[in-house]
């Protein structure tokens, strides 16, 4: 017999690659893994998994979860994570990725337990591909039933789903992104000649492309350019940087884990996207004392305040994104001024204890609505 006060939460995520989605469940275990027993679920063992190995985290590995649409695959996924909760009786079971909030709800509502699901951005965000978006629209109005809560990370896709029908004021809350206000290295924002920087995977929903295109325009300046990050698009945008004969102006570099040393390093980051949830790597920035320059789509603008924390352009707008690309290349004081201010509202707003208290008041509320498990004190093992 195992004594145990503390009540056991699953989280469930597609994959355990090196993304937001993956750094903000870290960051979730790793703050309340002395309050809760915790379990990690994922399709592969990757960055997520390796960085809990030290949190006393049991993992487990589902499969078939993949992040494509495979009706007989995602049917296996759900009798694997079935299976898994039969095993390990979670009180909660917290899902993080599209493909994994399908499966977790189903198999919750098959088991009876509450499931809670962190929307890193909806799948039928404007910009996201109109198939997929139409898919998921569908899917998510018919699971919320079965959901316990549903987390948007950014008011904006709060009011986004509201305005579809997707859940309601009671299901649905915004709890915003927020990371470790570690010690960092601040970056020097007034050095010249700048550095930008963007951090992003190389896919359908990053836009390297239109950034390549917006540097070409700026030949009389001196910068650099660094792109982190790998995918599918990645020899695309090689191909097309040495087309637009910049190929000397950017480094590719890949997947990295020294992302703060990078992000000190340089002077300017970018965020060029065609849609977003509330992105990670922006408070990264912001706290390395960066100003940011990014697309204004969904919760980008409630973490960048345009002309005070950084400069916002519309999406693919090759002309604005180079607009403001040269004001903040020509100007060292006002890189600098707004590198501070964006340090500032991350302090005040995006720091990971705000975040924390938040998402421990859903679980106090949905475990209160379960009298027969408050109290989860005895469990065999």
């Amino acid at each position: 017999m195992k004594y145990s006060k503390k009540h056991v939460v699953l989280y469930i995520i597609t994959k355990s690659e090196l993304g937001g989605a993956q750094k903000n469940v870290y960051d979730l275990i790793a703050n309340f893994h002395k309050d809760y027993e915790f379990n990690l679920a994922t399709s592969r063992f990757g960055f997520l998994t390796e960085v809990v190995s030290s949190l006393d985290v049991s993992v487990y590995l589902i499969s078939n979860l993949n992040r494509d649409i495979k009706l007989s695959s995602d049917f296996l996924a759900i009798k694997e994570c079935i299976s898994l909760i039969k095993k390990i009786k979670p009180d909660i079971i917290h899902a993080a990725s599209s493909k994994a909030g399908v499966v977790a709800r189903i198999a919750g509502w098959v088991c009876k337990i509450p499931v809670v699901f962190t929307a890193h951005g909806w799948g039928f965000t404007p910009g996201s591909p109109k198939l997929r978006g139409f898919i998921a629209l569908i899917s998510e109005k018919l699971l919320t039933p079965l959901t316990a809560k549903l987390i948007c990370v950014c008011e904006s896709d709060r009011q986004l789903a509201l305005s579809l029908g997707v859940g309601n004021q009671n299901s649905l809350c915004t709890i915003r992104n927020g990371i470790a206000n570690n010690p960092v290295p601040i970056a020097n924002s007034s050095q010249q000649p700048p550095k930008l920087i963007m951090v992003a995977r190389f896919n359908e929903q990053k836009d390297q492309t239109t950034l390549l295109q917006a540097i070409a325009e700026l030949s009389n300046h001196d910068y650099h350019l660094d792109l982190v990050g790998s995918g599918s698009s990645l020899e695309f945008c090689k191909d097309l940087a040495h087309s637009l004969g910049i190929a000397e102006k950017v480094s590719f570099l890949g997947d990295r884990t020294d992302v703060p040393n990078l992000l000190a390093q340089s002077q300017i980051f970018i965020l060029s996207t065609h849609y977003e949830g509330l992105p990670i790597s922006i408070l990264e920035a912001m706290r390395a004392g960066l100003p940011v320059v990014a697309t204004s789509v969904n919760g980008i603008p409630e973490e960048v305040e345009h002309g005070k924390t950084g400069l916002l352009v519309p999406r693919k707008d090759v002309q604005a994104l180079a607009n403001a690309l040269q004001t903040l290349i020509q100007s060292p004081d006002l890189r600098q001024q707004m590198g501070e201010a964006g340090r500032q509202k991350f302090e005040q707003e995006f720091t990971v204890e705000r975040m924390i208290n938040e998402t421990k008041a859903v679980y106090e509320e949905i475990l209160k609505k379960k009298p027969n498990k408050l109290l989860r004190c005895f469990s065999w093992r």
